[in-house]
């Protein structure tokens, strides 16, 4: 594996990917339209500013880089009460355009895809324990984006003409932190996940709100399983440098789901206090309804990750929240030398 297509490499994950495949001596060519990517996270690499749906771009891309290996799809609409707001816009984002784009490698002979999938679409079970064969239930119009992606790609590898095509998705869970040499991390210094709340709420001095409290969990809140972004940008890498091992060229299927999260389940109010402890300090929490499309969430069973990629996370939550508070304060310190040059 020598070069590798990763649509929505500007962005949180797709950054870490492009960063642990430059690790891996493996050259990562990007994709991505900076609307919510940064243009610092891949500057001096191979990188194209545009859309994924972007025929004529697409087809440049491949002119120029004909050795391309494989695809790795990260780019997608991601925030869920957003996509309760704006559903078409999540649908044509996310669904629309990767069928563009499908169309585009299978022309230009683009054989093995790793897909961005989610644990969002997982239904709850009675433990929150979920392996990639629990029943799926997607309950909002992000997290069905997700799944009909899955199906598309599904039904893509036994369609007439792609006969070679092979898909692997990751289902992620929850990711945390930053690239531990800080080379990127988070581009929004107030994302909408439980971590980056209770960042802003540290920095800031404002109230931390714990939506929903009534769940059917030990404590009462949410449950996530926390996955640090490096360790899940190297399950990215494990799969590709594994791909013909996963799905050999020629399978009867052609497309397999992998888990990709810490074994481990963590409550939202379990999540306050690993932070508190971290910093040092306490945070003032309150407490509300949840939000429009939350679910009471759940974690990983990763077995299969371990046996068929070799791969298992490394990195805890105290080392994800460390890396998390590292990366705010390089990257705010950044962006306010940008505003306010000396």
């Amino acid at each position: 594996m020598k070069k590798v297509l990763i649509t929505g490499g500007a962005g949180f994950i797709g950054s870490s990917v492009v960063f642990a495949l430059l690790d891996q001596g493996i050259t990562p060519v990007i994709l991505d339209d900076l609307s919510k990517g940064r243009a610092e996270f891949v500057e001096g690499k191979v990188f194209y500013q545009g859309d994924v749906a972007d025929v004529a771009l697409l087809d440049r891309i491949f002119a120029e880089h004909p050795d391309i290996d494989a695809a790795v799809h990260c780019a997608a609409r991601i925030v869920v009460p957003d996509s309760v707001a704006r559903p078409l816009y999540y649908y044509r984002e996310n669904v629309g355009k990767t069928i563009e784009l499908l169309d585009a490698l299978q022309r230009h002979g683009c054989t093995r895809v790793v897909f961005s999938s989610s644990a969002s679409i997982y239904a709850p079970t009675p433990d929150a324990r979920v392996d990639e064969s629990s029943p799926v239930e997607a309950n909002s119009p992000y997290a069905r984006t997700k799944l009909m992606m899955e199906q598309v790609l599904q039904d893509w590898t036994r369609g007439e003409g792609a006969e070679r095509q092979r898909v692997i998705s990751l289902r992620y869970f929850n990711p945390i932190g930053a690239d531990p040499r800080l080379r990127s991390g988070l581009q929004d210094l107030n994302p909408s996940h439980a971590l980056g709340k209770l960042i802003e709420a540290h920095t800031n001095g404002t109230p931390f709100t714990v939506t929903g409290v009534d769940w059917a969990t030990r404590d009462g809140s949410g449950i996530r399983d926390y996955v640090h972004v490096r360790d899940l940008a190297e399950a990215h890498v494990a799969a590709l440098l594994r791909f013909d091992e996963v799905i050999a060229e020629g399978a009867e299927d052609r497309y397999r789901v992998i888990n990709v999260g810490t074994g481990d389940g963590t409550t939202v109010r379990e999540l306050i206090a690993a932070f508190e402890q971290a910093v040092g300090a306490t945070l003032d929490v309150r407490e509300a309804g949840p939000r429009p499309g939350d679910v009471i969430g759940c974690y990983a069973a990763v077995d299969t990750a371990r046996e068929l990629l070799g791969w298992q996370p490394r990195r805890g939550i105290a080392e994800g929240v460390a890396d998390a508070l590292a990366w705010r304060a390089q990257w705010a310190a950044r962006l306010d030398a940008s505003r306010f040059p000396a």
